[in-house]
């Protein structure tokens, strides 16, 4: 019974999570990036997958990711070269972050 409401109350964060996520431009984020609030998602992970370890402090396995620069700030000269290509990128925010991920 336990077990179950776990799996549930799981889902549902997921799933509050994956609504979150937006396709929004690059340009609209300037000032997080200006901030070193915006975090880089390599494009073999889930942003959902992140956001949920994020928000439910698995820092374990956050650390895997960043040891591994799998989640990494947006260095410069890509951000650049993103505001070059007016690009967009899937976002979704885990406070005080905003995860970014590029689309295909």
């Amino acid at each position: 019974m336990i077990e179950e409401l776990l799996r549930q109350d799981r889902e549902l964060q997921r799933a509050k999570i994956n609504s979150e996520t937006a396709k929004i431009p690059w340009l609209e984020l300037q000032r997080f990036f200006a901030a070193g609030k915006v975090l880089l998602v390599a494009p073999g992970l889930d942003l959902v997958d992140v956001a949920y370890a994020m928000q439910q402090d698995d820092i374990e396995q956050v650390k895997r990711w960043t040891d591994s620069a799998q989640v990494a700030p947006v260095p410069d000269e890509l951000a650049s070269a993103w505001v070059s290509a007016e690009a967009s990128l899937w976002a979704v925010v885990v406070k005080p972050w905003v995860l970014v991920q590029q689309t295909a």
